[in-house]
């Protein structure tokens, strides 16, 4: 709505430098103030069914009741404003609700940073240093955790009934528990469904991984609607293949390629990281197994002398390997493509990092579930490749995927 040039005027009315405009108490600040006023007015105007200044009805009975201050945080910094009442006290405005500290959008802003990794000092402090906003780690707790609904919501949300790829991590965090700082492992299933839109399945946390806590994972999964899922990439996580197979009886384990790789790097400086990583690329590209088995020869043969680990890593994880060498090369490419976890890590890391240390497990889901919201918001197409890909899998598990057709 366009403001007319002579109301600018107006305002405008002794304007001399940035800090009347812009500054405490200034004229962005006073407009804001009495525009919010001037709508609570209009708010109990429409409750009571009579202007300011005409005499109410005798049949209505309730009439104005004076005005109380509130004070409201917000982008302009702390504002108080007089809040009009009636004597009944059935008036509930919109704008301002009761109980409201808080314009509309403030939240929000805090919830942002949090999912960036900030911390409750570092939000206080950008608070305070932008809007002039005091506000208590108590008030962002708060504020944080008014996620957690949302977070059970969406840890108990339906999945679809098949789910041709998921992907299972892990990612390492410091948690308080019972008065001790502990290394626990936050697990996280990425699935891609049948229109290749990948979507975080969910997040678990457990000190040690194990075909107990697997087995519960996978009931979890079943029980949220998942009948099947056609290929679950793993990372060497102990228990994992018998928790998935009594559960999803037809799932092929593979090795996920992408960890393979990334674990095997691990081992190499800088310098040889672009040669060995091409190398290896040979052996999980080859055309057949049996060319599979001749280029990790060739590496070995290469490379055992500085690196003997990456080979006898890759001879140990061989059987849960050469699945992924069977398919074709559509469906191999989807398999071992990073970027969707590598992504989805980076993310997540970045934003733990700057916490050190979490006070609890509920506050650790809290932090990686608004990053993941974040991250997955942009999360719409498809890879390129995934029509052809769905073609293979169509071909290859036909009746597996009958119960999504019909």
């Amino acid at each position: 709505m366009a403001i007319k040039e002579d109301v600018l005027d107006k305002l405008l009315e002794g304007y001399e430098k940035p800090e009347d405009l812009l500054g405490e108490g200034g004229i962005f600040q006073e407009l804001k103030k009495a525009l919010v006023e001037k709508a609570l007015g209009a708010e109990l105007t429409h409750h009571l069914g009579y202007e300011k200044g005409e005499r109410p009805d005798r049949k209505v009975g309730n009439s104005r009741n004076g005005h109380g201050k509130k004070k409201v945080k917000g982008q302009d910094g702390e504002m108080e404003i007089a809040v009009p009442r009636d004597r009944e006290g059935s008036f509930e405005p919109q704008l301002i609700k009761k109980g409201q500290r808080r314009f509309e959008g403030f939240d929000d802003k805090i919830i942002s940073m949090y999912a960036r990794g900030m911390t409750v000092r570092e939000i206080q402090g950008h608070l305070k240093e932008l809007y002039g906003v005091e506000v208590s780690p108590d008030l962002i707790s708060r504020v944080t955790d008014a996620v957690l609904e949302e977070i059970r919501e969406w840890q108990n949300r339906p999945l679809d009934p098949v789910y041709p790829l998921v992907i299972f991590d892990a990612l390492r965090v410091k948690i308080r528990d019972e008065g001790v700082v502990k290394n626990k492992a936050v697990y996280l299933a990425l699935g891609m469904n049948v229109d290749g839109i990948k979507e975080v399945l969910g997040l678990w946390i457990e000190q040690t991984e194990g075909a107990k806590f697997w087995l519960r994972v996978m009931t979890e999964l079943k029980n949220r609607g998942v009948a099947d899922i056609l290929i679950a990439a793993v990372d060497g996580l102990k228990g994992f293949p018998e928790a998935i197979n009594s559960v999803f009886s037809q799932a092929q384990i593979q090795t996920c390629i992408v960890h393979l790789v990334r674990h095997s790097l691990r081992f190499v400086p800088w310098k040889d990281r672009k040669e060995v990583a091409a190398d290896l690329k040979a052996v999980y590209r080859a055309e057949t197994v049996e060319v599979a088995q001749e280029k990790l020869r060739e590496f070995e043969a290469k490379w055992d002398s500085k690196y003997p680990t990456i080979g006898q890593s890759w001879r140990r994880n061989w059987e849960q390997i050469i699945p992924f060498l069977a398919y074709p090369q559509e469906i191999r490419k989807v398999i071992y493509t990073t970027n969707a976890i590598e992504s989805l890590n980076r993310s997540l890391r970045k934003a733990v990092k700057a916490r050190g240390h979490f006070p609890s497990d509920e506050a650790a889901i809290k932090l990686l579930y608004l990053a993941i919201r974040n991250l997955t918001a942009k999360w719409k197409m498809p890879p390129r490749e995934w029509t052809t890909a769905m073609n293979q899998f169509a071909i290859l598990f036909d009746d597996r995927l009958q119960v999504v057709r019909s």
